[in-house]
Formats: C-alpha cells, structure tokens, sequence
C-alpha cells in the first residue's frame, strides 16, 4: 500500500479489523492519534482539523475494543504488548516515523511504543498519564493511589457496566466529577454504551494482570512533549513532577488550566502547544 496515494480507513492484524479516520493532506507528515477511556477516536476531531489545517496529515484509530471489529473476548488479549504492536502495525503502514500523540489510555499505548519502537517515533506527545513509573513511584508518597481507586473498580467483573449500564446516575456522575460536558456525556452514552464498546474497552483496566512491566523504568529517548490539566482528577502532580526523569531526551512539560479531557476541551491551546513544541 502506498498510503502517499490513498487513504486507510481500516487496517488488519491477527484477523481484527481497526478503524481510522485518516485526514489532511496525503503527503502531510503524518500524526497518529490514540484515544483514551472512555472515548472513541471522535475525541479528536478537532484537534485533527487544526492539525489538518497546518499541513499534517492524522491518523486516529479506534483501538482494540473499540473498534468493532477488533474485540476479542479474552481478558488477556487486551495486554499491553498486543496494544502497543497493533499500532505497530499501522505505524508499519505509514512507513515513515510519525508524531505520536496519546490522550489518557492511549498516552500509555504511546509511552511504551516510544520506549520500544523509538526509531519510528519522530516526536512523542503525551496528554494527561505520564510514564508509568513516574506514576508507580507517586503512588507511594502522595494521593496518586486515591485518585486511581476507579482502577481497581474497573477490573471487576459486571460491576461496572452495570454503573453505566443499569445505574446511570451513578455511573455518569462519575464521569461529569471527572469534568466531562454534557455533550461527552451523550457521546459516551452513544459510543461506549448502545454501541457495545463498553465491555471490550473496560478489559484494557482487566487486563492489568497480563500485563508485563519488564521495561517499567525504561526510559524514552525521543523528543517528548507531556501536557496535563491542573483540574485533573485522575492524575496528580507528584507523577507529573517525576515524569522527566524518564525522557533522555529533549523534553518539555505544559501545565494547562484544563482538566482531564484536553483534546475535547481544549484542542485550540493543545494544538498551539503542540506545534509549538515540533516546529
């Protein structure tokens, strides 16, 4: 495929079927853009437009689980290792080192690709998570663990969808505390829920057991631009603090006024950053 020339709409590996929205310019240095949960890759729509709008060329897939096509049933087959080589494979297809960005979920993913493919990362940019083992380390000397309780409810099993399935006061509540507008709400409530993604998307937080942390503390060694909202309820600033000791490699950290969901909320001042950061 010579994706200079067509657009990719869908990809394969191990017989799952992965979506992409692909926009801007065909010869556009290409970005590739990796949601978080509970958002589908609509979540960066406009944030693909600005970068359109400049010249870059973006691709943002529907991950494993939420892609319709690439849900398999295994609690193991949600492991890190097979996230991160299912973008490998689309990251194979473009055939050139991309700007890699990550939301949440997704800024995981992007973590571990950098530290394991970094010849094919041209800048890395992170949103809200920072490495994991600046995360693991704040859990033992501030309130990271507390802030992270919803971690270990969303590896149990039927309790959680039954939160935003059968008791959505409940479940949606907790996502508006998170700071979600009421339009993401109603997205969440479309794309997550009545299209059956909820499941598949909560066996990333169920896979947690399967998954292996051999590279923890290994660092990343390309440019890496990490951004986090001051209003973030998820992540607190103690991993934040710790995350540069894990890039070897040119780096810079952006506090915004925003909370957890940047690339919905604030896709004008992410993207000003951003471009910044790689022009």
């Amino acid at each position: 495929m010579n994706v200079k020339q067509q657009r990719i709409e869908q990809y394969q590996r191990d017989g799952l079927t992965f979506d992409v929205i692909d926009r801007g310019p065909l010869d556009g240095k290409p970005f590739v853009l990796l949601h978080g949960f509970p958002e589908t890759n609509q979540s960066w729509q406009h944030t693909a437009e600005i970068l359109n709008q400049q010249g870059y060329r973006t691709f943002a897939v529907n991950q494993r689980g939420y892609s319709l096509g690439a849900q398999p049933s295994k609690r193991r087959d949600y492991r890190s290792s097979a996230l991160v080589e299912d973008i490998n494979t689309l990251l194979d297809i473009i055939q050139e080192p991309a700007y890699l960005m990550g939301h949440d979920w997704g800024a995981v993913v992007a973590w571990e690709i950098a530290q394991t493919y970094p010849e094919k990362i041209k800048h890395l940019i992170t949103i809200s998570v920072p490495h994991k083992a600046a995360f693991m380390r704040s859990m033992l000397s501030s309130n990271q663990l507390f802030k992270s309780y919803y971690i270990g409810l969303f590896q149990l099993p039927k309790i959680p969808e039954l939160l935003f399935e059968k008791l959505p006061r409940i479940g949606l509540g907790l996502l508006k505390n998170s700071g979600m507008n009421e339009q993401q709400l109603k997205d969440f409530q479309k794309e997550m829920v009545q299209d059956k993604r909820l499941s598949t998307a909560l066996n990333w937080y169920r896979a947690l057991p399967f998954s292996s942390n051999k590279n923890l503390t290994k660092p990343v060694t390309v440019p890496t631009l990490f951004i986090w909202g001051k209003h973030d309820t998820a992540i607190g600033e103690k991993s934040v603090k710790l995350n540069k000791d894990y890039v070897e490699a040119p780096y810079q950290e952006v506090i915004m006024d925003a909370t957890h969901w940047i690339p919905v909320q604030n896709a004008q001042e992410l993207t000003q950053h951003v471009l910044g950061s790689i022009q």
